[in-house]
């Protein structure tokens, strides 16, 4: 079993946060740039240099996917327009979450300028942090994108930046269906399995965990109309949608404005909701064998091949989706992110995904070499969205570990999930 360690001294509780940050109940909606790190990165250790920046990093902001985010609510709140039974507050509502509809046509999971701004901000700071790689002359960095136009506009605007720090990089753009099998890994059939069952667990849950949710206090707000909205209204289902569309607002340059018509309390319930199922369906849940962040096992045999074939300053820059960096970082068990645990009421208390998968959350591998003669050990940073963070194996460097630990670990750690796989296989 894995053993839990913080991203950081957790000195507050998950409402606690949210209250202090609302922008945090929107989960894998949560603006990147509305939760920044702010703490300084550590100084490279003594007689040691960076060389190699190994990433991997989430599109930015975009538009919400589905139609049907927008037109199930609006359909519900224009009808009840239509014989006036919308307070003046459920008006801005509907007219807010019509705009933001209107914006989307042809734009559906689009980047969004909040999403191009927070890549331009990760390319900046990545040169200003480790300038010995991003300002060496002539460094080659070679950046690669899921076949999804969002990844390919972020990749875009992250080398951008970089570029303007150093003219004369090299840079290789790609993105192709030949690099899906680690920029975006397809299931196997272990893993098909797996997920069949947690999402079942975590439908069931979900229903379970909303009837906890009282939606009366926020019907009362939005209808004047109390038997109106007790005999027309699915209040459950109308907040649930409403919690989608605002909570994801902050992707299109807007502030907190329409979140506020949910309580402190209201946040924390739909996020924890989120937060439960996300941890079912891509980290270490038992409930699964956790096995789950092992969708990631071809993107981190690539890291590890990167890091055994590169001796020169380079950059590797990966892009691609939240359903890759949250399962990477459990796989990876930075900080807690390989948190195992059979309690999922408590989960919130150890584990929140807010930490780990924002738009435009990334992970960087930063990794050192002996600026004299170049020998000894080669040390790694693990840096979870410009946060460091702890690894899983002994260091007497915080937060700097030798690589040929960790790879050792992740190396024996893959073998024998791909024994399981192998029985699995043979068992069908």
């Amino acid at each position: 079993m894995a053993v839990a360690v913080t991203l950081g001294v957790k000195a507050q509780t998950a409402l606690e946060e949210i209250k202090a940050n609302k922008f945090l109940a929107a989960s894998n909606y949560l603006d990147y740039d509305n939760n920044p790190a702010t703490k300084p990165l550590t100084p490279s250790p003594q007689g040691y240099e960076p060389y190699l920046m190994n990433h991997y990093g989430r599109h930015g902001a975009r538009w919400l996917i589905s139609e049907q985010s927008f037109t199930k609510p609006i359909a519900t709140m224009e009808k009840a327009r239509t014989q006036a039974k919308l307070t003046a507050l459920g008006e801005d509502v509907l007219r807010k979450v019509e705009e933001v509809y209107a914006t989307s046509y042809k734009r559906l999971g689009d980047l969004s300028t909040v999403g191009e701004r927070q890549h331009h901000g990760i390319g900046k700071r990545m040169a200003e942090h480790f300038p010995e790689i991003f300002k060496a002359p002539g460094v080659p960095i070679d950046a690669r994108s899921t076949v999804v136009i969002r990844c390919i506009l972020s990749m875009v605007a992250e080398c951008e930046e970089l570029a303007a720090a150093n003219p004369t990089a090299r840079f290789h753009n790609d993105a192709s269906e030949s690099l899906q099998y680690y920029l975006n890994q397809p299931s196997t059939p272990l893993l098909k399995d797996v997920r069949k069952k947690t999402r079942q667990m975590r439908r069931e849950l979900t229903k379970e965990w909303e009837q906890r949710i009282s939606p009366d206090r926020l019907m009362a707000q939005l209808f004047n109309d109390r038997q109106y909205a007790a005999d027309s209204i699915d209040g459950r289902e109308l907040m649930s949608q409403l919690f989608e569309v605002l909570t994801n607002v902050q992707s299109h340059e807007a502030g907190l404005g329409l979140l506020n018509i949910f309580t402190d309390e209201e946040l924390y319930a739909w996020w924890r909701i989120r937060n439960m199922g996300w941890y079912l369906d891509y980290a270490a849940a038992p409930q699964g064998g956790s096995v789950q962040p092992f969708s990631q096992k071809n993107l981190l045999k690539d890291i590890i091949q990167v890091a055994d074939t590169t001796q020169h300053t380079a950059a590797v820059l990966r892009f691609g989706h939240e359903v890759i960096v949250m399962p990477l970082a459990c796989l990876l068990e930075m900080g807690n992110c390989g948190l195992v645990t059979e309690n999922l009421e408590t989960l919130d208390e150890q584990w929140r995904n807010y930490d780990i998968f924002p738009m435009g959350c990334n992970i960087q591998l930063v990794f050192y070499r002996p600026t004299e003669g170049r020998q000894g050990d080669i040390l790694v940073k693990a840096l979870l969205n410009e946060r460091e963070v702890t690894m899983p194996v002994s260091t007497t460097q915080y937060p700097y570990y030798r690589w040929e630990d960790l790879r050792q670990y992740y190396t024996e750690k893959l073998a024998r999930y791909e024994a399981q796989e192998q029985a699995f296989k043979e068992s069908e």
